[in-house]
């Protein structure tokens, strides 16, 4: 009998249709409810509630109650990022829904990937980044450099605060539409905090968008392409 991790198991959760577009929807970092479940997926309530009890049973997802409701998510960001790894490979092996409505064009662009920036901007970011040597990567992962600490604490982020839970400060996340990587982990959530913060974007009510101001594109801009301190972007 062979030993180690049943991959097999947890990829017959993850590949059943209806079970995969109910897992995309919660990609976003919302808590959703069985019957939001069920539109998204395209079945019925009840079928919707077979299939969250398989994925909890298999703790892919995590049922929270409020009240009189119940709501799911996802149970960590390592399930993230498996479907945002999984997307990448069906877009490159051509495994793609037929993009439809106006909004595509914004998605691709910038959109939230559990709780961090993804799309081209979040790709441009994730560069800009590299480029000016605030975070490095070697065999361990991504991690920030002595500027990229200095860099956070004038940009207005507690690393200390970050550094207590025990999810990784930074960590590469492959980018499904831009099939390049994005920043996630700890940091990469508080950039996109910071960025709701200081008026730079904001997060569509019901959609994973994130739309820059202009003025907010700019500074984006000018933090991923310039070496200047960041005290001029704030």
């Amino acid at each position: 009998m062979k030993e180690g991790p049943d991959i097999a198991r947890v990829a017959a959760l993850l590949g059943d249709p209806a079970r995969a577009n109910m897992l995309t929807a919660l990609v976003s970092g919302r808590a959703l409810t069985a019957a939001e479940l069920a539109q998204e997926a395209g079945v019925t309530p009840q079928t919707a509630s077979s299939h969250l009890a398989k994925l909890e049973a298999g703790q892919i997802v995590t049922l929270r109650r409020q009240g009189r409701h119940r709501y799911f998510t996802l149970s960590g960001p390592d399930i993230v990022e498996a479907l945002e790894v999984l997307m990448g490979i069906a877009n490159r092996v051509g495994h793609n829904r037929v993009r439809t409505g106006p909004k595509d064009p914004a998605l691709r662009k910038a959109r939230v990937c559990y709780d961090h920036l993804a799309g081209e901007m979040g790709v441009a970011l994730f560069s800009g980044l590299a480029a000016r040597k605030l975070i490095v990567s070697d065999h361990n992962g991504v991690m920030l450099s002595d500027a990229g600490v200095s860099f956070a604490d004038e940009f207005g982020i507690d690393l200390d605060g970050l550094r207590r839970n025990r999810r990784p400060l930074c960590r590469e996340c492959l980018d499904w539409s831009a099939r390049q990587s994005h920043l996630a982990g700890a940091f990469g959530a508080a950039l996109l905090s910071r960025f709701y913060d200081l008026g730079w974007a904001r997060r569509s009510k019901d959609s994973r968008i994130v739309t820059f101001s202009p003025k907010g594109e700019q500074s984006f801009k000018s933090l991923c392409d310039a070496p200047e301190t960041i005290s001029r972007f704030l």
